[in-house]
C-alpha cells in the first residue's frame, strides 16, 4: 500500500503542473515542500500555483508570516499530519516541492534540535559579515563534514543553524539526521528537463514575475519590515530586489542576478535529486497531460 508520492525536481521543471494534474485524476491533495511557500505574502516570488489552488486542495502553503521561524523539524511534524490527515480520509497525499532537506526530514525524520539561541545566531551572523559566508561552512565542515557536504558554502542560514546546534550541545547537526529507513512506504519521482530548456524556462519565468509585480511584493514585504528575511541566503528572487528598492543597483542588473541565483540553485537541486534514484520523468518533450499518463501506470 503506497503512503505517499513524491513530485520532486528542480525550480521551473513543472513539477506543480504535473502534481495538479495527477491530483485531479487521483482525488489527492497536495502537500508542498517548498520552504518559501509556506510564507504569507510571498505569492509571485515563490510561484504559488494560483490556478491549482482554487481546483485542488494544497496543505502547507501560506501558514506562517515572512521571518516567523520555521525550520526542517517543524516541516516534518507538520507534513506528516498533513499525509496521516489525507489518508485518513481516503485520498493519496501527493507532496511537491523542490526543497530537499524538507523532503529528507519527512521522508526520514529529524530529532529534536534545540530551541533557536538569538545571541549566538546573531555573533555567528557577524562572524559572516566580517569574513565571509564561506569562513563558516568552513569551520562547519571541520566538525561536521557529512552535513558540510550537503548544503552549499553560499547557504549562511543553514551553516549558521548547524553551527549554533553544535555549539550548544556538542553533537554534529548530520547526527541528529537519520538517513537509512524511511517513514513511509512511498513512490519518488523526479521531474527534469535538459538544461537548456530547463535555463530557457528559468528566465522566462523571472521576467514574468517582474511583469506580474514582484517588485511591488517585495516593497510590501519591506515596509512591513521583513528585510532581515527577505536578505537571507534562501530568498532567491526576493533578496535581489532589495538593493534595487535601495537605488544601489538597476532593475535590469537585479533580474540578471535572480536569473543566475535561480539556476545555481536549479543545478545544486538537479545534482540532489539525481542521486536519489528516483523514477525520472522528462518533460523536455513530453507534455504535462502525457506525464500526467505515465505516472498514473507507476501508481499501485
Amino acid at each position: 500500500m503506497l503512503d505517499l508520492l513524491i513530485i520532486g525536481g528542480p525550480t521551473a521543471t513543472g513539477k506543480s503542473e504535473l502534481a495538479c494534474c495527477l491530483a485531479e485524476r487521483v482525488s489527492g491533495e497536495i502537500v508542498s515542500a517548498d520552504s518559501m511557500a509556506i510564507y504569507r505574502g510571498m505569492d509571485i516570488g515563490t510561484a504559488k500555483p494560483t490556478e491549482c489552488l482554487k481546483r485542488v486542495r494544497h496543505h502547507l502553503i501560506d501558514v506562517a508570516e515572512p521571518g516567523e521561524y520555521f525550520d526542517a523539524k517543524l516541516f516534518e511534524r507538520k507534513a506528516s499530519e498533513a499525509v496521516e490527515d489525507i489518508r485518513r480520509r481516503g485520498k493519496l497525499p501527493i507532496v511537491c516541492g523542490g526543497t530537499y532537506l524538507y523532503l529528507q526530514a519527512l521522508l526520514y525524520g529529524i530529532e529534536e534540535t534545540p530551541p533557536p539561541n538569538w545571541k549566538l545566531r546573531k555573533r555567528l551572523y557577524s562572524m559572516a559579515e566580517r569574513r565571509g559566508r564561506v569562513h563558516l561552512h568552513r569551520k562547519l565542515s571541520v566538525i561536521d563534514p557529512i552535513y558540510a557536504r550537503k548544503i552549499h558554502p553560499n547557504d549562511l542560514r543553514r551553516s549558521v543553524r548547524a553551527l549554533e546546534v553544535f555549539l550548544e550541545t556538542g553533537r554534529a547537526f548530520s547526527s541528529f539526521h537519520r538517513w537509512d529507513k524511511p517513514k513511509f512506504n512511498y513512490l519518488g519521482v523526479y521531474v527534469s528537463r535538459d538544461w537548456d530548456e530547463l535555463s530557457r524556462r528559468i528566465e522566462i519565468r523571472v521576467h514574468r514575475m517582474i511583469e506580474k509585480g514582484l517588485v511591488d511584493e517585495v516593497k510590501r514585504l519591506l515596509d512591513k519590515g521583513f528585510e532581515g528575511f527577505l536578505t537571507s541566503s534562501q530568498a532567491i528572487g526576493y533578496k535581489e530586489l532589495v538593493p534595487y528598492l535601495k537605488g544601489e543597483v538597476s532593475l535590469e542588473e537585479a533580474v540578471e542576478e535572480i536569473v543566475k541565483n535561480t539556476k545555481e540553485y536549479a543545478k545544486r537541486q538537479k545534482r540532489w535529486f539525481r542521486r536519489q534514484g528516483w523514477v525520472e520523468i522528462n518533460l523536455t518533450n513530453m507534455s504535462i497531460e502525457e506525464a500526467c499518463e505515465k505516472l498514473l501506470t507507476l501508481l499501485p
